[in-house]
C-alpha cells in the first residue's frame, strides 16, 4: 500500500483498526517515522498517562491472559503478539516475542520490560534484577506477577505485574515495598529489541517546539533524556560510575510532556514499538545511538526517596504497531 494512495474513507477504515493509543502509532508509521524535533510536529493531544486496560473485542478476550508453560514461566498469544514471561523460571521480562501477523522477532538478549539495574542510598544492588531469584504466579484476572523477595542486602520487595491489556499492548505495573529508607530509589527498566529495530527516538523539548529527536551517533554513544534538571542531577549523582559496566551518558535534550514516550522502529518491517509512562513514574529515557549493537531502550523509574514501609508503583506500557493492511479492492 502506497501511504499517499489512501483516500479519506480508506484512511478512516485503517485508523479504526487500531484502538486507543494505537491510532497515534499507526499514523506515525504510515507517515514515515521520526526525523527531528524541528521537522515533525508532535501528535495532537497525546495521552496524559500510559493506557489503562481497556475492554478488548469479544473475539479476543479469551486470548488476553497468560498460560503456564510448565517450566516456571508463562506463554501468551494474543493473535498480534506472542511470547513468554519469566521463561524457564528466569527473572527476565518478555522474551521469545514475535509480531504474529508479520512473523517478525521483537526481542533479544534479556527481553522486553525487564528490570535491570537498581539503585538507592548511593549504591547499586548487584549486577541486575535478572540475576536475583524470583517466583512468578498467575493472578485470577490473568495477569502474571513476578515477585523478588527482600534480603539482607536488598531492603525492598519488588513485584512486577504483566498484563495483556489489548492484543498489541502489554502493561507492566512495577511495585516496590521499602523495608528501610531508600534514598534516590531507581529501577532501570530495560528493553532489548531485535536488530531490525534500527531507529531509536524520543519525544523531547526543542528550542522552538517539542518534537521527535533521533538517537543519532552525533548525539553520543550512550544518550540519556531526563525529565528535567532535577532528574539529570539524580542521574549524575555517581550511580552510573558504579561497577560493573559504568556508563558515561550524554544529555542531548529534556523529555517533553506529561506522558514520557520512547520509540524503536523497524522500517523494513513497518513495525513501531512505543514505550510510555507517566512523568511522575519515569524520570529519564536512555538509549545507545540507534544502531549500536544493544538495540536497547531503557526507562529510569521512580527516582525518589521512599520511607521504610512505603509502597510505590510505576506503570509502563509497550505498544507494538504493525504495518497497515492493503486497501480493500
Amino acid at each position: 500500500m502506497n501511504r499517499l494512495s489512501l483516500g479519506g474513507r480508506a484512511l478512516t477504515r485503517e485508523v479504526r483498526r487500531f484502538p486507543g493509543p494505537g491510532v497515534v502509532c499507526f499514523l506515525w508509521v504510515w507517515l514515515g517515522g521520526a526525523t527531528s524535533a524541528a521537522a515533525e510536529p508532535p501528535p495532537a493531544n497525546p495521552p496524559a498517562n500510559p493506557p489503562a486496560a481497556a475492554p478488548a473485542e469479544a473475539s479476543s478476550v479469551s486470548r488476553l491472559h497468560f498460560e503456564p508453560d510448565g517450566l516456571g514461566g508463562f506463554y501468551f498469544d494474543t493473535g498480534v503478539l506472542r511470547g513468554r514471561v519469566h521463561a524457564g523460571g528466569t527473572s527476565t521480562g518478555i522474551t521469545e516475542a514475535y509480531h504474529v501477523p508479520t512473523g517478525a522477532r521483537l526481542d533479544r538478549s534479556k527481553g522486553l520490560l525487564s528490570p535491570y539495574r537498581v539503585f538507592a542510598n548511593g549504591r547499586r544492588f548487584g549486577n541486575g534484577a535478572w540475576d536475583w531469584p524470583s517466583v512468578a504466579t498467575r493472578l485470577p484476572d490473568g495477569r502474571v506477577e513476578v515477585h523478588w523477595a527482600a534480603t539482607n542486602d536488598r531492603p525492598f520487595v519488588l513485584r512486577g505485574r504483566y498484563q495483556l491489556a489489548r492484543p498489541s499492548v502489554i502493561i507492566l505495573d512495577l511495585e516496590v515495598e521499602a523495608q528501610a529508607e531508600l534514598r534516590g530509589f531507581e529501577v532501570f527498566l530495560a528493553s532489548y529489541f531485535d536488530p531490525i529495530f534500527t531507529n531509536s527516538f524520543v519525544f523531547a523539548k526543542g528550542r522552538a517546539r517539542d518534537g521527535y529527536i533521533n538517537a543519532t551517533p552525533d548525539r553520543g554513544e550512550w544518550q540519556m533524556y531526563p525529565r528535567d534538571a532535577a532528574a539529570r542531577a539524580l542521574a549524575e549523582d555517581g550511580r552510573w560510575r558504579l561497577e560493573p559496566h559504568p556508563v558515561n551518558w550524554s544529555f542531548p535534550a529534556e523529555l517533553a510532556g506529561e506522558n514520557i514516550r520512547a520509540y524503536r522502529r523497524a522500517p523494513e518491517r513497518g513495525l513501531l514499538a512505543t514505550l510510555s509512562a507517566g512523568a511522575a513514574d519515569c524520570f529519564a529515557v536512555a538509549t545507545p545511538h540507534q544502531t549500536e549493537a544493544h538495540y536497547s531502550t531503557y526507562l529510569s523509574l521512580f527516582g525518589r526517596t521512599l520511607a521504610a514501609g512505603q509502597k510505590a508503583v510505576a506503570r509502563v506500557s509497550l505498544v507494538i504497531t504493525g504495518p497497515a493492511a492493503p486497501a480493500a479492492q
